[in-house]
């Protein structure tokens, strides 16, 4: 007793001087207050990883609102305890929601962020068709969610209609601005997001006169066209726009057939002239006069749905902003059901006002027994099972009607990971001092702590036992972790003691403080007179203290206040790890002796080691005590493991039972719902798939109207290759089993029936013959599709068609194909890739019409001008043969060429040669 005197007194001696950090008296309303509390609350934030729990939670949103909100961590935190309890009410109605439905009670799906929308129409910018069925689809959706909401709160009984007013008060007193949603769908049809007749009467009299001369117009061109084309002016008869303006096709050389008519426009070629008729100039230009006054009436429909929308701004906003509310609150209550969440109990009176004799516990300020960390939580939740979609047989069923939510049959169980720790703190209590080895989770059980209070505050349920007590704080501030910074020339230590000093300046009496390592990183004997000054500080100016240290001199503060508390976290002398129990009431030791002496540390160091420490302490008291600590401890151990032993055993049995139980209820129900799921899903690649190929087929049909003969064979290799691509997309990947070698060692031959795996196993015909390419052009009834080799399968004789007899006639067109030579192997094995067969402007060489001379000219020129390993399209034509016996005697012998392929049936007058 006299050394533990000598050193309070050597603190006291020392105390006066530094007996708290010199602050500034600001006014709480102040904006320098007000910035350095922001400040430091945002700080303390990202300390306790607050932004990556919410995070979490935003997994559980169903609007883009809740998972914006939650993902840059702007969820409401209760700013009173009274707005704490209703969040809280708020989160235990939608649980009861979630509890009861098979499915999620509400749709949110409707639910759009309009808020761009209005920020757009308040800076008076025109708002789109689109702009406007999204306000519209959000306020039908809004008042939808109400009414399902409504009808929730009026099924079941009495209670039931009590437990859910919570969520109904949110949307009780919004606007859902019912006539302004009308007015938006009688003006705009949001599906074809047009602009309805119906929406003026002006609007309504110009598009009919528009019609009738539309109608006009129409009936005159096709007559002009028709005699047009019956005097042979044009191919057939054209009618199109040009300028805006309806006109007809004509031949420069017959134009003298529409006299005083407008040219419009003319063709590339110069062959064929566009002109506006003289009878059709009138029409015309009421056409272009109606068209403008369409737009205008349009435009003045639309600022007028724009006006009211900026005049309905403030009670959207206010709309928008509730639907968020109600979206975090059944996200607060998803997350609790993840994580076998409680609902805590929030306390903002003293314990003078807690009756006693209710219960021995409620003498205590903070209670919560087994809480885990959720971010340490979610790893194991994981690995156990997809929690979020799971069943109502794993569902979270709440307690005794006041918002507590126990488990039936989580996955969670009795997980060992991360250990559930106790925090229990009496009345009274201001200030606890933990101490403990390092590793022990010192750190990590003060910042549960902390992250328990800000859960608590937004509503949200812990991941604890039995009910969860807390006071509210208006202010968590933590300094936790180095503050060291080399910008400000701030040590550690100056760090610390500068984030602590700026603490003290925002704290009240209804602040949690959290200190790590309090006055470490200077001289030990100043950092326990300065630390020991802060806690007498902390006692009487906040709530709640909670500071780590290894100064043992800290826990001796006990024994001057009952508002001081000790803890520590358990050490096993056994094993040499930490246990990661916080031990209320206990002081711990660093072992770092009995450490040392594991590792195989020199024994003699150890005994003289020992010998200071003995010095220092109390005579034989430091052995009493570690011999009672250590019985104490091994038979709480004992008693616990078979705790956990039955209470595992108890666990296994029961999600035995109710797995067999779900498992055979579920079954037929779960049979029949994967049939209809599979039906569907085929019923709609079938359908996808048809209108992608009407697609293709429309646009090769509008492509043939206006393509030119040099356009052909490109245009019908672009249609294979889009046909290829959408059977490829829809091919069952694992349908068939087929052998890897005899699907590359068949090759198929022109004129033979094959079965095509894309195609449904369907028969087709082979059109030309694969050389040492990887595809296969293949025709099935009118289509023609190329496909890849692996996709072929050969078939027996007898299931053939009797049509192969036009074999013969394939075989004779197809060995007009000639490969010269092999592509030179490059080396390590490596194939040379070039690329797809897509011919363009710069890899085409056209040599008709021109002479041998001048083809021969520019054909070199387009081989030395083409690129290492490039594709050549050389057009020669048909014609007498000269140009063409030319460019394949160049082709065989030039250096650069590995080789060339001659016209296909497919692409006659062109030879593609390769280049090196």
């Amino acid at each position: 007793m006299q050394l533990t005197n000598l050193l309070f007194t050597s603190v006291a001696l020392k105390a006066p001087p530094v007996l708290f950090p010199k602050v500034k008296v600001l006014n709480s309303n102040s904006p320098e207050s007000l910035t350095l509390s922001q400040t430091l609350q945002s700080e303390t934030l990202e300390t306790l990883e607050w932004p990556s729990l919410c995070k979490q939670l935003s997994s559980f949103t169903s609007t883009t609102m809740g998972f914006s909100a939650a993902q840059k961590a702007k969820i409401p935190l209760g700013q009173t305890p009274e707005e704490s309890h209703k969040l809280l009410d708020q989160t235990a109605a939608a649980a009861s929601a979630l509890m009861m439905m098979d499915s999620p009670p509400l749709d949110f799906s409707g639910i759009e962020d309009v808020s761009g929308i209005l920020n757009s129409a308040a800076s008076r910018e025109l708002l789109s068709i689109s702009e406007l069925c999204a306000i519209r689809r959000t306020l039908r959706a809004a008042k939808l969610l109400f009414e399902n909401l409504k009808q929730l709160v009026n099924t079941g009984d009495c209670s039931e209609t009590e437990r859910y007013l919570p969520l109904l008060e949110i949307l009780k007193h919004c606007n859902f601005q019912v006539e302004l949603e009308h007015k938006i769908g009688f003006c705009i049809d949001c599906n074809l997001l047009i602009i309805l007749d119906r929406a003026s009467e002006d609007l309504e009299i110009i598009r009919s006169e528009r019609k009738r001369n539309s109608e006009s117009l129409d009936s005159l061109l096709k007559g002009v066209s028709s005699q047009i084309f019956q005097a042979g002016a044009i191919d057939r008869p054209l009618i199109t726009k040009r300028r805006s303006r309806m006109c007809v096709g004509i031949r420069a050389s017959h134009r003298h057939l529409l006299p005083d008519g407008v040219i419009l426009n003319v063709s590339g070629s110069g062959a064929t002239y566009f002109m506006e008729p003289k009878e059709a100039i009138e029409l015309n230009n009421m056409e272009v006069k109606l068209s403008n006054s369409e737009k205008a009436e349009e435009i003045a429909i639309l600022s007028l749905l724009t006006s009211e929308i900026v005049e309905s701004e403030i009670e959207i906003r206010y709309l928008l902003d509730r639907i968020l509310e109600v979206d975090l609150a059944f996200a607060r209550a998803a997350y609790a059901q993840w994580m076998n969440g409680v609902c805590p109990i929030i306390t903002s009176q003293g314990c003078d006002a807690i009756n006693f004799s209710e219960e021995e516990d409620y003498a205590l300020s903070v209670d919560i027994a087994g809480i885990q960390h959720p971010l340490l939580l979610e790893s194991s939740l994981r690995s156990s099972s997809d929690v979020i979609t799971s069943n109502s047989g794993n569902s979270v069923h709440l307690g005794d009607g006041n918002g507590t939510m126990t488990s039936l049959s989580m996955l969670r169980g009795a997980s060992d990971y991360p250990v559930p720790i106790d925090i229990k703190i009496k009345c009274g209590t201001k200030v606890v001092v933990i101490s403990g080895p390092n590793t022990g989770g010192k750190t990590a059980s003060m910042k549960t702590l902390g992250v328990a209070s800000l859960m608590s505050k937004a509503g949200m349920f812990l991941p604890a036992k039995n009910r969860p007590r807390i006071p509210w704080f208006d202010l968590v501030l933590a300094d936790i972790g180095d503050h060291q910074s080399l910008e400000q020339s701030l040590s550690t230590f100056s760090g610390h003691i500068t984030r602590i000093c700026n603490i003290l300046e925002v704290a009240s009496r209804e602040s949690l403080i959290l200190i790590d390592e309090i006055g470490s990183g200077t001289d030990p004997s100043e950092g326990v007179a300065l630390s020991t000054s802060i806690l007498q500080y902390l006692k009487d100016h906040v709530n709640l203290a909670v500071v780590t240290t290894h100064y043992a001199d800290l826990s001796l503060l006990k024994e001057k206040g009952s508002q001081f508390e000790n803890a520590a976290m358990e050490f096993s002398l056994e094993t040499l790890q930490p246990t990661y129990q916080v031990l209320w009431g206990s002081t711990g030791n660093s072992n770092a002796l009995s450490i040392a002496k594991s590792i195989g540390f020199d024994l003699n160091i150890i005994e003289r080691a020992q010998q200071w420490v003995e010095q220092l302490k109390p005579e034989n008291q430091q052995e009493r005590k570690g011999l009672l600590y250590q019985s104490l401890v091994e038979e709480r151990n004992r008693l616990e493991a078979q705790a956990r032993r039955a209470g595992s055993l108890h666990a296994e049995i029961l999600d035995l039972y109710h797995e067999i139980q779900n498992e055979a209820e579920d079954l037929g129900g779960r049979e029949t719902a994967l049939r209809a799921k599979e039906t569907q899903q085929v019923q709609q690649e079938l359908k996808t798939a048809k209108s992608q190929l009407d697609v293709v087929i429309q646009e090769f049909e509008n492509g043939l109207r206006i393509a030119s003969a040099d356009q052909f064979n490109s245009l019908i290799r672009k249609s294979e290759s889009e046909i290829a691509s959408v059977v490829e997309a829809h091919c069952p990947r694992d349908a068939y089993s087929v052998n890897d070698t005899d699907s590359k060692s068949y090759t198929p031959q022109i004129g033979e029936q094959v079965q095509v795996t894309g195609l449904g196993r369907k028969l087709a015909t082979v059109v030309e013959a694969p050389e040492d390419e990887e595809t296969v052009l293949v025709q099935h009834g009118q289509i023609k599709v190329r496909v890849k080799k692996s996709n072929i399968r050969s078939i027996a004789s007898s299931e053939r068609n009797t049509e192969t007899r036009h074999a013969p006639r394939l075989k004779r067109q197809g060995q007009h194909s000639k490969e010269l030579q092999a592509l030179p192997e490059p080396k390590n094995g490596e194939e040379v890739s070039y690329g797809p067969l897509v011919q363009t402007s710069k890899n085409t060489v056209d040599l008709r019409g021109k002479r041998v001379e001048e083809a021969s000219y520019h054909l070199e020129m387009a081989i030395s001008a083409s690129g290492p390993y490039s594709v050549l399209f050389v057009i020669h034509g048909m014609g007498t043969g000269a140009v063409k016996e030319r460019a394949l005697e160049i082709l065989n012998n030039h250096p650069r060429i590995v080789k060339y392929e001659q016209e296909s049936p497919m692409n006659y007058g062109c030879t593609v040669a390769y280049i090196k």
